[in-house]
């Protein structure tokens, strides 16, 4: 009678704590449910306008469209009315998202290895004090980086927007710099007993194992060029060196309220961004978990 009675007693609370892991299971899938609802709700606007005819939006834009008006996507491809096209606009950003992407991972990656990897005097000073220069504004120093580009005649070129790029920024550092910290300090040894450089530990064995990390970055990077408003606003004046970003607010003066001209447009400024996304979301996720393994 007193085994039966304690394993009764022991049921109940098993039984309890399953029921709350059941309810907090569905709790966290019926808020993730609705913040997945309230996430994309922008987007299915956007394709939708962009395949309906201006009368349509004008009824009821949350509706499908009756017939898809695929034309939409040729016009705002050609821009009527001017002289250039979406695809002047594309191979811009294609370009600059392409040197910036490279230039930052690369001196990231270099910066990140010398203080990850390197023993010298001040190197933890001297990587708090590249911290610290996260907590500037961007903005603070957007007036003295134009006076500076005007003074060397690069305005109206790709070059303020590229050539900073190549002066490792402290957030892509601390990134790098904590998944390097994971990798076993015994390769380094290892290399160097073999007669390898500094050099040559970097480049054929540290960036090797460091693909998810650098994935990321390049994530990081080629993403908010792409996305980038602020800086060919200020930099970029002609017309034939505007980016989608800045095009496509130029299309926006030119066709005026147009919206599913514009929304048609919005859908071919994001489709590469999805595209790379999942395309290296493994290597995203991997490297945004591993660089926070190691202090």
């Amino acid at each position: 009678m007193d085994i039966t009675r304690h394993t009764g007693r022991e049921a109940t609370p098993r039984h309890s704590r399953r029921t709350d892991e059941r309810r907090a299971s569905v709790t966290l899938l019926v808020l993730a449910c609705l913040g997945a609802v309230v996430t994309l709700t922008p987007f299915y606007l956007m394709v939708v306008m962009s395949l309906k005819t201006g009368s349509e939006i004008a009824q009821n834009p949350w509706s499908l469209p009756s017939i898809p008006q695929w034309e939409n996507y040729v016009r705002t491809w050609r821009i009527e009315g001017t002289d250039v096209t979406f695809a002047v606009f594309f191979r811009n950003s294609l370009l600059l998202a392409a040197l910036t992407t490279l230039g930052t991972t690369l001196s990231s990656s270099i910066v990140a290895f010398g203080f990850a990897r390197l023993r010298f005097p001040g190197r933890d000073r001297l990587f708090v004090l590249l911290l610290a220069s996260m907590m500037l504004p961007g903005i603070v120093t957007t007036i003295p980086s134009y006076i500076g580009f005007r003074y060397l005649r690069w305005i109206d070129t790709f070059y303020p927007l590229v050539v900073p790029t190549f002066f490792a920024g402290a957030f892509n550092v601390f990134l790098l710099r904590q998944f390097f910290l994971t990798l076993p300090r015994e390769l380094d040894e290892a290399a160097r007993l073999d007669g390898a450089g500094y050099g040559q530990i970097y480049w054929k064995l540290i960036m090797p194992l460091s693909r998810p990390a650098l994935v990321t970055v390049a994530l990081f990077a080629f993403i908010g060029s792409w996305k980038d408003l602020m800086g060919p606003l200020i930099y970029l004046n002609s017309t034939e060196n505007q980016t989608l970003e800045l095009g496509l607010r130029t299309f926006q003066t030119i066709r005026g309220t147009d919206w599913n001209l514009l929304m048609a447009g919005s859908v071919m400024v994001m489709i590469p961004l999805l595209i790379l996304f999942f395309a290296g979301q493994r290597y995203f996720i991997q490297g945004i978990v591993m660089s926070g393994l190691k202090e």
